[in-house]
């Protein structure tokens, strides 16, 4: 088997992906890839169980997600994985890295998954039902990353403040918590399945109808309308780190944080930012305006 190791250093392009059309693409099979799954990421944080490494890789192969990315992973996980039959080509391709931020920064939309137990929400939790609606959506436009925790601990407190919002699977209250590789399925079956996206696909063209004849009624033209609804692109996590690093230094030299309390700070910071959920224009407008405040303060 190949070495399961791909680090992010070694890399001439973060963009590097899978993307998958008819054919094989780099040995792997994506014939059967269909839509937007060529724009999710799996990513998989502190990984601990080899078997459960080669289980999500395998169900990913299964339902047409190709691309796995791994933060913080046991040595031994990684090099240990033997239950991908089939997947191996997708494990070789895996990026492994050290910060979660890093692993999501090519992402306009990062979503968690939990099990909730006793812990206190901080973000909007959904459904998985509802919650593939919405991947789904944004998939159409940009890249989305589906975050899943340590078989032991799931994902930290730090490790959500990078998320938009959170996914669960509803299971018995008796008994919440599943097994990685199975949830992994659960949740690659249903984003990818062709019952749902034809559904959407088919609500879409209607929706697009009916803005069509809305708009001649009104007297503008339909294309335009489209053209631009189109346009509409998410800003991507990288962006978004920036603004909040621009941020959080003008915070320091304004003296609204002390040393002591700015890791608890940076995390607040952080979950705000991604609830604003902005656009990718807009963002780019708002780094320049905290720029510029930065700056103004570095002046005096």
């Amino acid at each position: 088997m190949r070495s399961l190791l791909r680090r992010a250093g070694r890399m001439t392009n973060f963009r590097e992906a899978v993307v998958c059309g008819v054919g094989r693409v780099d040995g792997l099979d994506c014939g059967a890839v269909s839509g937007e799954m060529k724009n999710l990421c799996v990513v998989l944080v502190g990984t601990r169980n080899p078997l459960n490494v080669g289980a999500v890789a395998r169900a990913m192969s299964n339902f047409g997600a190709m691309e796995l990315r791994a933060v913080r992973p046991y040595e031994k996980a990684w090099r240990e994985a033997k239950s991908a039959v089939g997947a191996g080509e997708l494990l070789a391709r895996a990026k492994e890295f050290a910060d979660l931020g890093e692993a999501v920064a090519d992402c306009s939309l990062v979503v968690g998954t939990t099990a909730v137990g006793n812990r206190e929400m901080k973000h909007p939790l959904r459904g998985l039902d509802e919650g593939a609606r919405l991947i789904g959506k944004r998939m159409e436009t940009g890249r989305v990353a589906v975050l899943f925790g340590s078989e032991k601990w799931g994902l930290s407190n730090e490790d959500l403040s990078y998320c938009h919002w959170l996914m669960r699977i509803p299971t018995r209250v008796e008994h919440r918590s599943m097994n990685l590789g199975q949830a992994a399925a659960v949740v690659m079956y249903e984003l990818g399945r062709k019952d749902r996206t034809n559904a959407e696909s088919a609500e879409k063209t209607q929706n697009t109808l009916r803005r069509g004849e809305k708009s001649k009624r009104a007297g503008l033209k339909a294309s335009a309308t489209l053209k631009n609804a189109e346009k509409e692109e998410f800003a991507e996590m990288e962006t978004v780190q920036r603004i909040g690093e621009a941020l959080l230094e003008a915070l320091r030299k304004s003296g609204y944080i002390a040393g002591r309390g700015e890791a608890k700070a940076e995390e607040k910071l952080r979950r705000m930012l991604r609830r604003f959920s902005m656009e990718a224009a807009d963002a780019e407008v708002l780094l320049g305006m905290v720029r510029k405040i930065l700056w103004k303060l570095e002046q005096e």
